[in-house]
This record gives structure tokens, C-alpha cells and sequence, in this order.
């Protein structure tokens, strides 16, 4: 289930995670929420999403992550973990079918070298996408 609705402050929460599910809590065009979002999906991994708005954020999701950031899960036991690669990761452990990384240590290493390596590139996408306005792109907000 996605929620279609932006929570932001003065929302109320939308309850317990359903039994059998895992929570997404992410923002609709966060890079970093997206890769939690594919992890989930190429698992098979029943989870709901929970959009958050991030300038305006509830303060029952404060409480889950004192960081305000996305993603976010949350299991129906009411354990909390973020940060996209550690969610990842978490999902990938306890969710065994489908695995995304290799078993051996040195293979393992290496692809999370190349995730490292691309994931300094991520921002700048995020920077492009939100520079744009009236369909000229402001260099200034690419620069900062």
C-alpha cells in the first residue's frame, strides 16, 4: 500500500504497521528512499509506504528517527532502521530470499565500493531535478 497523502506536522500518525508488512517512511523523489524502495520490491518484500514531508515534518516521526530523515522502516514489532544503505543492508540480512549481495567478503566489498563510489554522484541528480524552474535550470542552486 502507498499512501498517497504527504504527512507533514500536525498530522497524526498512520498507526500500527500491519502484520506481515514492513514500513517505508520516504518522500516521493528522494534517490536515497528510492533505493530502499527497489530493495523492497525485487525481494517481494509486503511493505507499505508512508510519505513524510521533509520541510514540514510530523513530530511523531521525529520520535522514530530523531535524525528526520528518509528512508525509514519500521518492522510491525516497532524496531526502527535508517539511513538507505543500512536499510538496505538490513533488509538483505533478514529477508533471505533473493539475495542482493554476494557471499564471498572480497566480492561483497567490491559492489559496496561501487554503491560508495556512485553514491557521491546522487546528490547532484536531486540538485538538477529541483534547480529547474520555469524551465531553465538556476546554476546557482547547483553550485551550493
Amino acid at each position: 500500500m502507498v499512501t498517497e497523502k504527504c504527512f507533514a506536522k500536525g498530522s497524526a500518525a498512520p498507526g500500527p504497521v500491519p502484520k506481515g508488512h514492513i514500513r517505508l517512511y520516504s518522500m516521493r523523489f528522494c534517490p536515497f528512499a528510492q533505493r530502499t524502495r527497489l530493495v523492497l520490491i525485487a525481494k517481494g518484500i509486503k511493505h507499505d509506504t508512508v510519505n513524510i514531508h521533509l520541510k514540514e515534518k510530523p513530530d511523531w516521526f521525529l520520535e522514530l528517527n530523531p535524525l528526520g530523515l528518509v528512508p525509514t522502516l519500521e518492522t510491525e514489532a516497532g524496531e526502527v532502521v535508517y539511513e538507505s544503505t543500512i536499510t538496505c543492508d538490513y533488509l538483505d540480512e533478514v529477508y533471505p530470499q533473493n539475495k542482493l549481495l554476494p557471499q564471498t567478503p572480497l566480492e561483497k566489498a567490491k559492489q559496496k565500493m561501487m554503491l560508495e563510489h556512485f553514491s557521491k554522484v546522487t546528490p547532484y541528480f536531486y540538485k538538477i531535478t529541483m534547480a529547474k524552474t520555469n524551465g531553465r535550470i538556476s546554476l546557482d542552486l547547483l553550485l551550493n
